[in-house]
C-alpha cells in the first residue's frame, strides 16, 4: 500500500507549484524553523487521523498556509491607514486563502479529483495572528481526502 506517500507526495507537489508558497513542510510544526525568514510564505501541513472505509481510506488534514507580516513605517500621508493599519496582514490573509482555496478546488473538482485524491465534506479555515515566532498570519484549514484502498486480501 502506497496511499499515505502517495498522497503526501501529491499535496506537496501541488502546494509547491503555487506562486504564493516558498516552502513546503509536514509533520510536527515545532520541527521547522519559523524564524528562518527566507522560507516564507510557508505551507505546513499534518496528516491527524485515517479512517478505513470499505474500499477507500478517509485522512483528515491540517494545512495552515502563513506568511510573516511586514510592518511600513512609511504611510503616503504621515499616518497609517485606520482601516488596514500598518502592515500587510490583510494581504497575508488574502494570498494564503487563494493557495488554500486552489488546492482544495483541485481536490473537489480539478486534476486531483480526476486523480481519485477526492475532498470529503466541507473543509474549515480558521484565521490566525502572531502565534508562533515572528509575527505570521494565515489560516489553518482542516478537510478530509478519499483515497482508494488499494490494499488487496491477496
Amino acid at each position: 500500500m502506497q496511499g499515505f506517500y502517495n498522497l503526501s507526495n501529491k499535496i506537496r507537489e501541488t502546494l509547491q507549484l503555487d506562486a504564493f508558497v516558498n516552502t513546503v513542510t509536514y509533520g510536527d510544526l515545532f520541527d521547522v524553523d519559523l524564524n528562518k525568514q527566507t522560507i516564507f510564505p510557508l505551507s505546513h501541513f499534518m496528516i491527524g487521523s485515517a479512517t478505513m472505509q470499505s474500499n477507500v481510506w478517509s485522512f483528515n488534514i491540517s494545512l495552515l498556509c502563513m506568511d510573516i507580516v511586514d510592518e511600513s513605517k512609511n504611510f503616503a500621508s504621515g499616518i497609517p491607514d485606520e482601516f488596514r493599519g500598518n502592515n500587510n496582514e490583510q494581504d497575508v490573509f488574502n494570498t494564503q486563502l487563494a493557495v488554500a482555496n486552489r488546492l482544495l478546488e483541485l481536490l473537489l473538482r480539478g486534476d486531483l479529483y480526476v486523480d481519485k485524491y477526492q475532498l470529503d465534506g466541507n473543509p474549515t479555515l480558521e484565521p490566525f495572528v502572531d502565534r508562533f515566532e515572528n509575527k505570521l498570519a494565515g489560516w489553518t484549514v482542516t478537510f478530509n481526502v478519499l483515497i482508494p484502498n488499494d490494499m488487496t486480501i491477496c
